[in-house]
């Protein structure tokens, strides 16, 4: 039987406070320890106030439980039983993993939940559900706040959002936008990049990194990557650079940091645009991804370090005029209503989306630290039990977010279809260059037998920030 969601009736409440060893008391504590989120019924509060011997007790068995809040659409005053019905509407919402421990005809009897034999809990390869759990009160909140106010686009929390993000990156300005994607292409129309014009990147990265320098109609430029951090190889970058090259876009791969130093001394005047998609939070000698470059560019799709529940993205920069610049791009070009000195478009990043960025926003240290830490046991237990495969390389002066753990495996696939068999999810980031893609074929570079080596050997496993240690080693094991 799988059950990941188990929510608990003021019945089977009060046989558990009244005995913990009852029946009741046995089951809850059987599920909490096969992983399974144990859930109360915010609507059910006086039910379950009245089950309890006292508040202090009904406190303390709720602190690892999650509320499931109340929708109107949950109400029934007109209902023989209106919180059986609140019960019902509230666990269908649940999903199908989802159980009621009751005693009512249709539930799950506390006996049958014992005697059963509970399958393992699926393995995440993002945990956001998880990482939900921890900022329920203040995510509902902050939602709640902006269908208060109605201000859907460019809302308040816009603008609370790019000043916290400001601060955290140490630059003079963020600017929120509707996606990664979006940032990048914003940044180079601020350049005034165009058509006849160079941009530099990587041939190993997701599409969007050179897609946008094609949207703006200018031509990317591929370097190859080192081998050891996936990342743009500055001893590679010289040779690169024309007369017409007008930005150079290194890629922070899978959660770290290039050598931007190198990076920058080789562009000189060349304008250099960092995108880090994937590695916020991350460091090199001290300073942010995304704060160490003419324009840095992040992105907040779900999966990322920092993720929004959409799509959703931001420039960061300490040039004003970039800065004006890039606003009112966003926004149409506009610099104020009605007055639009640029082509631009519609890139605003959603008030709502901001308000789930808020809410992430009071654990991110910590899960920037866990995720360090996550990393680093994964390569200590892949060098001590896993000698076929490579764990990533850490570059010297940098901390790592680890967006994806990516090791390297001569049989990747096998190894994937191995790990899979076992209940362990897996990805590979990227099956395929750039320069190998049709839509590159004019530009007629290559071969990059770096990057070229990565695509055949990557493989990412499952990362975020709640990841446990025993977890760690089952995957490892089936590494080996």
């Amino acid at each position: 039987m799988l059950i990941t969601d188990l929510l608990i009736s003021p019945s089977c409440l009060a046989e558990a406070l009244r005995d913990p060893r009852s029946a009741a008391g046995q089951a809850v504590e059987r599920a909490r320890a096969a992983g399974v989120r144990v859930w109360l019924a915010t609507g059910a509060l006086g039910a379950y106030r009245s089950a309890a011997p006292s508040a202090a007790v009904l406190a303390a068995f709720a602190a690892p439980c999650q509320w499931l809040s109340a929708l109107s659409g949950d109400a029934d005053p007109a209902a023989d039983d209106p919180l059986a019905v609140l019960l019902s509407r509230g666990l269908a919402r649940l999903g199908a993993g989802a159980r009621l421990l009751g005693r009512r005809e249709g539930d799950l009897a506390p006996e049958a939940l014992l005697a059963a034999t509970l399958d393992p809990q699926p393995v995440a390869f993002v945990d956001l559900a998880a990482q939900q759990d921890r900022i329920r009160p203040e995510l509902e909140r902050r939602l709640d706040a902006v269908l208060r106010h109605g201000h859907y686009i460019m809302g308040p929390e816009i603008a609370e959002l790019e000043a916290r993000l400001a601060a955290y990156v140490g630059v003079r300005h963020a600017i929120s936008c509707a996606s990664g994607t979006d940032s990048l292409e914003i940044a180079m129309r601020a350049l005034g990049i165009g058509p006849g014009d160079e941009v530099i990147t990587v041939p190993f990265t997701w599409i969007s990194t050179a897609e946008t320098i094609a949207q703006v109609g200018a031509t990317p430029v591929f370097v190859d990557i080192e081998p050891a951090t996936f990342n743009l190889d500055p001893a590679r970058l010289a040779a690169a650079i024309t007369p017409r090259t007008r930005a150079i876009m290194p890629v922070s791969l899978f959660g770290q940091m290039p050598d931007m130093a190198a990076i920058s001394a080789i562009a000189g005047k060349i304008p250099v645009i960092e995108d880090g998609a994937q590695s916020f939070g991350a460091t090199r000698h001290g300073r942010r991804s995304c704060g160490v470059s003419a324009i840095g560019s992040t992105s907040f799709f779900p999966a990322k370090p920092l993720g929004c529940y959409g799509d959703g993205g931001c420039l960061f920069s300490d040039d004003e005029a970039l800065a004006a610049r890039m606003r009112a791009i966003r926004t149409h070009g506009g610099e104020k209503r009605h007055h639009h000195p640029y082509i631009g478009m519609n890139g605003r990043l959603d008030t709502l989306q901001a308000a789930v960025l808020l809410a992430k926003l009071a654990l991110w240290d910590d899960e920037v630290a866990a995720r360090g830490r996550i990393g680093a046991h994964y390569t200590q237990l892949i060098s001590q039990r896993a000698s076929a495969v490579t764990p990533p390389a850490l570059l010297a002066g940098n901390t790592h977010v680890y967006a994806q753990y990516t090791i390297r495996a001569a049989d990747r696939d096998g190894l994937a279809a191995r790990l899979k068999a076992q209940g362990i999810p897996t990805a590979v980031y990227y099956p395929k260059c750039l320069h190998q893609q049709p839509c590159f074929a004019h530009v007629g570079h290559g071969p990059f037998p770096e990057s070229e080596r990565a695509s055949r050997e990557v493989l990412s496993l499952p990362m975020h920030p709640l990841l446990t240690p025993g977890l760690q080693e089952r995957i490892v094991a089936g590494l080996a």
